[in-house]
């Protein structure tokens, strides 16, 4: 992306231990990035689809069945179940919502138990299209095709869908990691070869004839990251789950339709704006993507924010090998580190611009267990990376949030996850309405070399030269209307053929 980063595991070296009840550790992360309130009454769900689907009468949409049936955490990434041809092949499909395609192993690889083999379903139907794929880290490429699909705990039925069979890949499969594909939810933007591929969630709300949403709930908030159970969490196509969530569901709108593109106004630690234009925020891109591990920042947003953690911890010999990724820090079992550290606020837009919301992760989000060395210590990560590029609101925010990826009113929705609580105190909070009277009107920097346009001028610019080589084809096939004794042709070297072959 991601640009998409995918969800992989960790890779970790311990170093010499520092004095003090907290230690640090070098860590290696394998390749896989006074305000004016005014009243509102945010949108509930049922405001939105007008029924409660869960009760539907197709029997097609079940929300209850799809409560837990995502397995895996922030680290190796969040998968679920489908089954791929005829008859059924099994397979555990990595859920990203910073893609669009849906690709399954087509081949073997050393990191993967198993894959799905397309000479073996009777409905697979090639369509002899390479595609390719390159995230942030990690890379693909196979043939494109067609087949069918079924959702254990998902949209009941089968219904045929685009799938690409990976044939050769780079840094994309890793070792540990429980999936063997991946399904990109984005939207048909970013679909290679083209956006004329049709995506799978378009698929399934044709032919399912369902609302076009869906939701997620990622339940890893304050678990080891490295552990061998799973943690889960739920994926909701067609609509709204209200138990996965509590109090309301607030809405920012989706800027673009490539990427979940939104609009972050300001960012707040341990209560204290950062002093920053908002445009730098929302310098690249600002995206909700569940296929990226960490929340990811624009380098400068990223060193601000650092500089103010360390101005607010009661900590202060943190290295920079910490902060940038590359260092564990650990303290002993029964101390819990998150009291070192402040909440962290991301306001976004609402859907009536003049007004804005919040959303808070609290340390126990950021600051990520990871292992426990000897039995006397737990060592964590900083769930925050820099980016040369988007800011990127990963799986160590997400797992904070039940978020609803409203693609009919384009928006995206964030509520207080349900299994977002460590110890029994919820890490997470939604809060507003707040003015935007201090903010721009409007802070997203227009780009004009965005990818999607560049499709377009790509497009333009081979069809001018198609015709201008169609112009050029009809003119060398008019007859030559001229005479060989003109004297401006003298030296004109088809002449000097002609001549020579008299």
């Amino acid at each position: 992306m991601r640009v998409p980063l995918q969800t992989l595991p960790l890779l970790l070296v311990l170093g010499a231990v520092c004095a003090s009840s907290k230690f640090t550790f070098p860590l290696r992360i394998s390749p896989a990035e006074v305000r004016n309130t005014v009243p509102v009454t945010p949108q509930t769900p049922n405001e939105f689809l007008g029924l409660s689907f869960a009760s539907d009468p197709t029997g097609k949409i079940n929300f209850l069945a799809m409560i837990d049936n995502l397995e895996g955490d922030s680290g190796r990434g969040y998968y679920l179940e489908l089954s791929i041809g005829t008859p059924p092949q099994k397979l555990n499909i990595l859920v990203d919502t910073g893609s669009s395609n849906f690709a399954v192993a087509g081949a073997p690889d050393p990191y993967i138990t198993t894959y799905f083999n397309s000479s073996r379903s009777s409905s697979y139907q090639s369509l002899d299209v390479d595609v390719s794929v390159r995230y942030t880290q990690g890379s693909w490429s196979g043939i494109l095709g067609r087949d069918v699909i079924a959702m254990p705990q998902g949209v009941n039925g089968t219904y045929r869908v685009n799938i690409a069979s990976i044939r050769e890949s780079e840094n994309f499969f890793m070792p540990a990691i429980n999936w063997q594909g991946i399904l990109g939810l984005a939207y048909k933007t970013l679909a290679k070869p083209s956006s004329s591929v049709e995506t799978f969630f378009d698929s399934l709300v044709q032919q399912a004839d369902i609302p076009d949403i869906f939701s997620m709930q990622m339940c890893g908030a304050g678990l080891p990251i490295t552990g061998s159970g799973t943690n889960g969490g739920s994926l909701v196509m067609g609509g709204i789950e209200p138990s996965l969530y509590k109090g309301d569901i607030w809405y920012t709108p989706v800027t673009e339709e490539w990427y979940y593109q939104v609009e972050i106004l300001k960012f707040e630690v341990g209560g204290t704006i950062l002093n920053l234009n908002c445009m730098e925020y929302n310098s690249d891109k600002a995206i909700v993507d569940s296929g990226t591990t960490l929340l990811r920042l624009p380098e400068k947003v990223f060193d601000a924010m650092v500089e103010a953690i360390i101005q607010t911890s009661p900590i202060q010999n943190f290295n920079n090998d910490f902060w940038n990724g590359f260092q564990l820090a650990c303290w002993d079992k029964d101390e819990k580190p998150w009291t070192y550290f402040p909440d962290l606020s991301i306001y976004l837009r609402d859907m009536n611009a003049s007004r804005s919301f919040k959303i808070t992760v609290k340390p126990q989000l950021y600051i990520q267990s990871l292992l426990t060395f000897r039995e006397n210590l737990n060592c964590y990560r900083f769930g925050i990376s820099s980016s040369t590029n988007a800011l990127v609101l990963g799986a160590t925010v997400m797992e904070g949030f039940y978020v609803v990826f409203d693609r009919a009113e384009k928006k995206v929705g964030f509520a207080i996850s349900t299994c977002a609580e460590v110890d029994g105190v919820t890490v997470s909070e939604v809060a507003g309405p707040f003015s935007t009277q201090d903010v721009s009107s409007d802070c997203i920097v227009r780009n004009p070399l965005r990818e999607p346009v560049m499709w377009i001028i790509s497009y333009t610019l081979m069809s001018l030269c198609g015709i201008i080589l169609l112009v050029l084809v009809i003119l060398l096939l008019l007859p030559n209307r001229r005479h060989f004794d003109d004297p401006e042709l003298v030296n004109d070297e088809s002449s000097l053929v002609r001549h020579r072959w008299k």
